[in-house]
């Protein structure tokens, strides 16, 4: 498939990650031809190549509190980051329960990370965000528990890009995630919903599927997404290509 010059047809392009700025910006992603950054599902949204930070939303000190003491009384392996934009520096509370996923995620955070000290759980401030790693197997009845006990956060769960199989149950504050910071950005560059389109590839992208005018997924993505969005290749076979392709021409 021939490349697709999106600036020649007035497109701008956002990509929307899990990853905070600082990780985004030094991964290989950072050499997108993207006009901006929705970084941590939507925490913070950035200007790219620029990198000025135009949105952030942090959890306020009472909530971080509320959602430690609730992991630590529930037995969840689970981190704590730090308010945007240095929330790739994080604490972490871990369980004594095998959890291979949770230890892998740690080690690519070693140089930024120390164990969380629960006496001082209720004097750490805001937050970013927080990250509970769960095995596979236990995922629906732990994303059942923590939407009974924290029915005011945002909670977004992702299969880990890790060990593929994992789950990860990310908490934020009410207005995160993909869709409220495309919707936000929309907005702000008077753009219909009507005309946006988005694509992909996890079930922490199903808001922002839900939102956008037109919405594909590749095929590498989960069966339910699959079911309900139109499908495009992989994304390692041009599926991002197709589907821009085919929206362009509808």
């Amino acid at each position: 498939m021939s490349e697709i010059s999106l600036p020649e047809h007035n497109v701008i392009r956002a990509v929307a990650t899990g990853r905070s700025f600082y990780s985004f910006m030094n991964s290989p992603g950072a050499d997108l031809p993207v006009d901006y950054i929705i970084f941590s599902t939507g925490a913070g949204v950035a200007t790219h190549p620029a990198g000025n930070i135009v949105r952030k939303i942090n959890l306020a000190s009472n909530a971080v509190e509320r959602a430690i003491k609730f992991f630590v009384q529930s037995n969840f392996d689970f981190m704590v980051h730090q308010p945007v934009p240095d929330n790739h520096m994080l604490v972490y509370q871990r369980t004594s329960r095998h959890n291979p996923d949770f230890e892998s995620r740690l080690a690519g955070y070693k140089q930024f990370s120390t164990p969380l000290v629960i006496e001082d759980a209720d004097r750490f401030g805001p937050a970013a965000q927080l990250l509970a790693v769960v095995p596979e197997n236990e995922t629906a009845a732990a994303l059942a528990v923590v939407r009974k006990a924290l029915p005011d956060f945002s909670i977004i769960h992702s299969t880990s890009p890790m060990d593929g199989q994992s789950t990860w149950l990310e908490i934020f504050h009410p207005e995160v995630s993909k869709s409220q910071a495309a919707a936000w950005l929309a907005s702000e560059l008077k753009i219909m919903v009507k005309d946006t389109m988005a694509i992909g590839n996890d079930f922490n992208d199903l808001d922002l599927l839900e939102w956008s005018g037109s919405s594909f997924v590749v095929d590498n993505a989960p069966d339910d997404l699959k079911g309900r969005f139109q499908n495009v290749a992989s994304n390692n076979t041009c599926g991002v290509a197709e589907a821009i392709d085919m929206w362009l021409k509808s």
